[in-house]
C-alpha cells in the first residue's frame, strides 16, 4: 500500500473539498491518501513547520491567493511553496492559480520550479486526477496555459524578486516609503531605485505609487 500525506492550502473550503473529492475517487487502489487543509499563511506555516519535525508530505498544494501572515513574513502561495521546498525538500511542490499572465506564470517557474503548475481555469476533474498520478510518478506536469506559456518566446521576461514583492506588499499595506527601512535591510537609495524599476516593469507612466500598487494588483503580485 503506497501511503502519501498530502497538505492542500487554499482559502476556498469549497475548492478543497472538490480536490478531495476529486483524489479521493479517482486514487488507484494500492495508494491511501491522508489530506490536512489549511486555509491561510499562517496555518499552512504551522503544518509545514510540524511535518519538517515528523512524518513529511508527499505533495504539497498551493492557491498563490491567500490571507498574508499576521506577521507578513508570508504574503502568498509562492512564500509558502519556497518554505515547503527549504523545509520539505522531497515533497513534491504542485502551485494551482487563476492568473494566467505569461510573465506570471514564468516568474513562478523560475522562482519555484514546482513539480506541477495547473491554472484554475483548465482544470477538469480528470485532469486534476491525471495530474497528480503523473505528479507522482514522472514530474513536472503543467496544465495547457501553463505548457502554452512555457513553450513562447518572449522578447522579455519579467522578474519580480523577494524584495520588490516585499516592497509592494508593504506599500500595499499602507507603509510609506520612508517606514521601509524598518521592514527592509536596505538603505533608502537602493529602496528607491527598486521602486524606480517597478514602475518601469509595470508602464507606470504617472509615476505614482498608487498607479504601480494598482498594475501589481491587475498582474497577481499583491
Amino acid at each position: 500500500m503506497q501511503k502519501l500525506k498530502i497538505l492542500m492550502v487554499d482559502d476556498h473550503p469549497i475548492i478543497i473539498e472538490g480536490y478531495m473529492n476529486v483524489l479521493m475517487a479517482t486514487k488507484a487502489e494500492d495508494q491511501e491518501l491522508s489530506i490536512d487543509t489549511a486555509n491561510n499563511c499562517d496555518m499552512a506555516e504551522i503544518m509545514i513547520n510540524r511535518a519538517a519535525k515528523d512524518v513529511h508530505y508527499d505533495l504539497c498544494f498551493f492557491d498563490i491567493s491567500l490571507p498574508p501572515s499576521q506577521d507578513g513574513k508570508y504574503t502568498s502561495g509562492e512564500d509558502l511553496a519556497k518554505l515547503a521546498k527549504s523545509m520539505l525538500p522531497d515533497s513534491k511542490i504542485i502551485i494551482l492559480t487563476m492568473f494566467n499572465e505569461s510573465f506570471r506564470i514564468h516568474n513562478i517557474i523560475r522562482e519555484i520550479n514546482p513539480d506541477g503548475f495547473l491554472i484554475k481555469s483548465d482544470l477538469t476533474s480528470m485532469e486534476l486526477a491525471d495530474a497528480f498520478q503523473h505528479i507522482l510518478k514522472s514530474p513536472p506536469y503543467y496544465s495547457s496555459t501553463v505548457h502554452n506559456y512555457v513553450k513562447q518566446t518572449l522578447t522579455s521576461e519579467i522578474y519580480v524578486d523577494d524584495i520588490n514583492r516585499k516592497i509592494l506588499y508593504l506599500l500595499s499595506q499602507g507603509i510609506k516609503t520612508k517606514s521601509l527601512l524598518d521592514h527592509i535591510s536596505l538603505s533608502m537609495s537602493a529602496i528607491e531605485k527598486r521602486k524606480k524599476q517597478l514602475k518601469l516593469l509595470f508602464s507606470v507612466e504617472d509615476g505614482k505609487d498608487e498607479t504601480l500598487l494598482a498594475m501589481a494588483k491587475e498582474k497577481g503580485f499583491i
